[in-house]
């Protein structure tokens, strides 16, 4: 449940009028007011792309990360979080999460550096934010970049710093499950350094080498831009429709407890089961599974050079994880039945 048909129906005359406006200019043309509008809202430099894959992909481009190159991920998030390193030749390290937060555990990190490693992607996973101001050290420490993958994240903040503000470079994805998303996808880049190379790079190198093609049509750019300036709203509907989750679920099933410093946009409601029986249980009735498996565990890997540390967590996680239908839209009845299928199967 993504909630765009309903505001589809709230907001008719005005998707109507974004798409008469755009079927009347050039669908290649320049894209800038959204560079613009993601720049303003993030104080950085930023350019859109295809997908938050091309993003991320793009970042480590940038760097010059390549084969011979380690690079230091998370063993639970989706695929391309780690994908993308094994894509410009370089190796994924998967290391293991914190059971609460699930994000990178930075023990696991530590345990996992080699002088090999030349940068770590970071993921904000569900909307989630943790303090990483120690990982960001090692990283200084280490002389390695911090890419983060604010892919599900945009509009959260820990400590009212936003995600998207505090990576070397930092990625955003407006996929169609996203808490902003476009018509056909896209992504973007933000940095507080040149951003030529990306401009470059999402446009098959412009003859200057090799690239890509990966531009965002005008469309699809006026779609974003419409629903980025709602963005407080969405986020708004989201937080209470989690609240009301929280406030009938907390005595039955893990949910995770947000300190009062952290905005969490809540792209996915997500909770734990006691164990993978009881969870599969209720997944067969509602709701989807974010993520059924730690990434190391795809058959891909049998044939991709990785390290991993051991990934006891991730693998709890995967087990005992589900993520229950959210969206700006989702009204009380709807997650009533959801509340009541869960307390019947538990």
């Amino acid at each position: 449940m993504n909630g765009w048909d309903r505001e589809y129906d709230i907001s008719m005359g005005e998707y109507i009028e974004l798409f008469d406006k755009s079927m009347r200019k050039e669908q290649e043309s320049n894209i800038e007011f959204l560079e613009d509008n993601l720049s303003k809202m993030f104080d950085r430099k930023a350019v859109v792309c295809n997908s938050g894959t091309d993003a991320l992909f793009f970042s480590l481009l940038s760097l010059k990360i390549g084969k011979g190159d380690e690079v230091l991920t998370t063993n639970f998030s989706w695929i391309s979080t780690a994908s993308v390193i094994s894509m410009t030749g370089a190796t994924p390290v998967f290391c293991d999460i914190d059971i609460l937060s699930y994000h990178m555990s930075l023990d696991s990190i530590k345990k996992m550096y080699s002088p090999k490693v030349k940068a770590i992607i970071y993921p904000h996973l569900f909307g989630n934010m943790s303090d990483t101001s120690k990982i960001k050290e090692f990283c200084q420490e280490k002389n390695i970049y911090f890419i983060e993958d604010a892919c599900q994240s945009i509009g959260s903040s820990y400590n009212k710093v936003l995600a998207g503000s505090i990576g070397d470079i930092s990625t955003l994805s407006f996929n169609a499950n996203k808490v902003v998303s476009g018509i056909a996808g896209g992504g973007a880049i933000l940095t507080d350094g040149d951003t030529e190379i990306f401009k470059r790079l999402r446009k098959h190198g412009e003859g200057k080498h090799l690239g890509y093609n990966s531009k965002m049509l005008l469309f699809n750019a006026e779609v974003i831009n419409y629903r980025l300036n709602k963005l407080s709203d969405y986020i708004k509907r989201r937080q209470l429709a989690a609240k009301y989750y929280d406030e009938q679920l907390s005595e039955y099933v893990t949910i995770q407890h947000n300190p009062d410093n952290l905005n969490h946009n809540y792209h996915k409601y997500v909770v734990r089961f006691q164990n993978k029986e009881v969870r599969d249980r209720v997944k067969a009735k509602i709701g989807q599974i974010h993520y059924s498996k730690p990434i190391s565990e795809n058959a891909m890997y049998d044939a991709i050079d990785h390290r991993k540390d051991d990934y006891i967590v991730s693998k709890i996680v995967s087990d005992t994880i589900l993520s229950l239908p959210i969206s700006p839209y989702i009204t009380e009845k709807e997650q009533d039945k959801v509340i009541n299928t869960i307390l019947l199967l538990i």
